[in-house]
C-alpha cells in the first residue's frame, strides 16, 4: 500500500469516525456540548441515593438517562466500572415510559450497542415506538447489560424478587414502591436515583429526603432550574415563565416543594373562548388532529385559522369502542358536510398521534396504514412534548393584549368537558383521564408556527432618555 492509498484510507476511517460522532449523542453529552454543571455534580456525586429536583426542561430526566447508560455500558467517566451490570428504569405508567424514559435512553444509546430487544406491546422491528420490557445491552467489557422498564401502575408486585445494580425512578413514586427499589438494591449495594419536578406538595419525600440530608451521608440532593440549562434560549424562559401562573413557577422553574395542584389550563373561559358556531370561509381550513382510540374514545377536530392566526376549532368527533373504518366513515361524512378539502388522491389529510404507526405483534398493518385505506392520510410525525405543548396552547388561551387566539365552536362539548378537567398528575405529566380531545389539541396546535415575538414600542420620552445615558456614559 503507497502513501496516497494510507492517506486516502487515513482519511475515510476519520471520515467514518467524525459521522458517527455526530450522530452519536452521548459523544456530544461527553465533549460537553449537551451537558450543564449541575448535571456534571449529579454524575460526579458518589452517593448511593440521590435525588434531582428539577422544573420542566432543567435537564434532570436527560442526566438521569445518561446516568444509566453509562453504566450499562461500562465507561461512567467518573465512577468504578463493572460488567453486565442489572438494572431499572421506572416510571409512573408505561406510557410515560414510552415517551420519556425508554426515548431518552434509546437517544443515548446507538443501535450497535442494543443486543436484543423484549417488547411488552408493540413490534420488536420498531421497538422505539411500542413498549419495552427490557433490553439486552454490550458493555466494553464484552458481556451484556439489562435494562428493565417497569411502571407504578403495574403495583408493588412488579416490583419484588430481583436484585439489581441500580434503579432509575423518573418523577416521583408512591412511597411504597420507592421502598420496594431500595430492597432491590441490597444484595449487590446498588444505586438509586429519581428525577423529579416536586408537584405533591410537602410530602414524604420533602419529609425523608429534602429535609434529611444532613443525616444521612450516603443521601444526596440537588435543584435544577430552567436559568442552569444553558441549552435554553433566554426567550424561551421569559416566554414560558410568563404562561405560569405564580404557584406553579417555584415547581416548574425552579424544582422547588410547593402545594401546586389544580387545573392545567386555568387561562380557559367558557365565557371567552367559547363561541357559536358561524359560516367559515372555506380558505381558512387548516387541518384535522386525531388522537385514536379503540376502547378508550377516538377524538377527532377540524381546525381553521383566520388572516390575524386564531385559531377556530369547528366540529368535533368523539367515539369509544368503534373500529378504524367506523371512525374513518364518521369522518368523511363530518367532512362532507363542511365541504372540506381532499389532497390530490382523494385523501383527507389529518395529524394523529405516533404510536398509530406502530405495528402490533401479529404483524398487521398499523393504525395510520388503516386509515389510508378507508381513504384517510395521517401524518404521525407529530411534537409529542407534553410541556411545550402545553405552554404552547396557553399561549393560544391567553393571547395578546387580552385577546385570545383559540376559539371552540360550542357544540364541541367533550373538548369543553376536557378544558374544564383537564389536571396535573404526579411529575411533570397530566393526569391520563378525559385527555383525548386536549393531546390532539396540542398535535395541532405544536404544528402550527412559532408564534411572533412581540416587540415593545418605544415612546419618545424613553428613547430621549436613552440616547442622553449613552451619552453620559461617553462623557459626551
Amino acid at each position: 500500500m503507497d502513501i496516497n492509498q494510507k492517506i486516502k484510507k487515513y482519511l475515510n476511517l476519520k471520515n467514518e469516525l467524525t459521522a458517527r460522532q455526530s450522530c452519536n449523542k452521548l459523544i456530544r453529552y461527553n465533549n460537553g456540548e449537551k451537558v450543564h454543571q449541575k448535571q456534571l455534580m449529579f454524575h460526579k456525586s458518589n452517593a448511593r441515593t440521590r435525588f434531582v429536583f428539577g422544573g420542566n426542561r432543567s435537564g434532570k430526566t436527560e442526566c438521569g438517562a445518561v446516568e444509566a447508560v453509562y453504566l450499562l455500558r461500562g465507561n461512567h467517566p467518573y465512577k468504578p466500572n463493572r460488567p453486565n451490570i442489572c438494572g431499572w428504569a421506572v416510571s409512573l405508567s408505561s406510557q410515560v415510559s414510552r415517551d420519556v424514559a425508554q426515548k431518552k435512553i434509546l437517544e443515548y444509546l446507538p443501535k450497535r450497542y442494543i443486543a436484543d430487544v423484549v417488547m411488552s406491546s408493540g413490534s420488536k422491528d420498531n421497538y422505539s415506538e411500542g413498549v419495552i420490557d427490557y433490553m439486552l445491552i454490550k458493555n466494553v467489557f464484552g458481556g451484556l447489560s439489562r435494562l428493565g422498564f417497569r411502571s407504578c401502575d403495574q403495583g408493588r408486585e412488579k416490583f419484588q424478587g430481583t436484585s439489581l445494580d441500580f434503579v432509575w425512578i423518573d418523577e416521583e413514586p408512591p412511597k411504597d414502591i420507592y421502598d420496594e427499589c431500595r430492597m432491590r438494591l441490597l444484595d449487590k449495594k446498588g444505586d438509586i436515583w429519581v428525577t423529579m419536578t416536586p408537584l405533591k406538595g410537602l410530602n414524604w419525600v420533602y419529609d425523608l429526603i429534602y429535609k434529611n440530608q444532613k443525616n444521612d451521608p450516603e443521601l444526596w440532593h440537588i435543584h435544577m432550574e430552567w436559568a442552569d440549562n444553558p441549552f435554553l434560549e433566554t426567550q424561551e424562559i421569559q416566554r414560558m415563565t410568563k404562561l405560569l401562573d405564580s404557584d406553579e413557577l417555584d415547581s416548574r422553574r425552579y424544582g422547588k416543594f410547593s402545594g401546586l395542584g389544580g387545573l392545567i389550563y386555568k387561562e380557559f373561559d367558557t365565557a371567552v373562548h367559547i363561541i357559536e358556531p358561524f359560516c367559515v370561509p372555506q380558505e381558512w381550513y387548516d387541518n384535522i388532529s386525531i388522537d385514536p382510540g379503540l376502547n378508550n374514545p377516538l377524538s377527532a377536530h377540524w381546525y381553521a385559522v383566520d388572516y390575524d392566526g386564531n385559531v377556530y376549532v369547528l366540529a368535533e368527533h368523539y367515539m369509544a369502542g368503534k373500529d378504524v373504518k367506523y371512525h374513518a366513515d364518521r369522518i368523511k361524512q363530518i367532512s362532507s358536510s363542511l365541504n372540506w378539502l381532499r389532497d390530490k388522491s382523494g385523501h383527507i389529510s389529518a395529524l394523529i398521534d405516533s404510536s398509530a404507526a406502530a405495528k402490533t405483534l401479529a404483524g398487521t398493518k398499523s393504525v395510520s396504514e388503516l386509515f389510508y385505506d378507508e381513504g384517510i392520510n395521517v401524518n404521525h410525525k407529530v411534537n409529542k412534548d407534553v410541556f411545550s405543548g402545553i405552554s404552547r396552547v396557553k399561549y393560544y388561551l391567553k393571547g395578546e393584549n387580552g385577546k385570545p387566539r383559540l376559539y371552540i365552536f360550542s357544540h364541541c362539548i367533550n373538548m369543553i368537558k376536557e378544558f374544564m378537567s383537564y389536571r396535573w398528575d404526579a411529575g411533570d405529566m397530566p393526569k391520563k383521564e378525559q385527555d383525548h380531545a386536549l393531546d390532539e389539541l396540542r398535535y395541532y396546535i405544536m404544528s402550527r408556527p412559532e408564534p411572533p415575538e412581540i416587540k415593545t414600542i418605544k415612546s419618545i420620552i424613553t428613547r430621549d432618555k436613552e440616547r442622553l445615558i449613552k451619552k453620559l456614559r461617553r462623557g459626551v
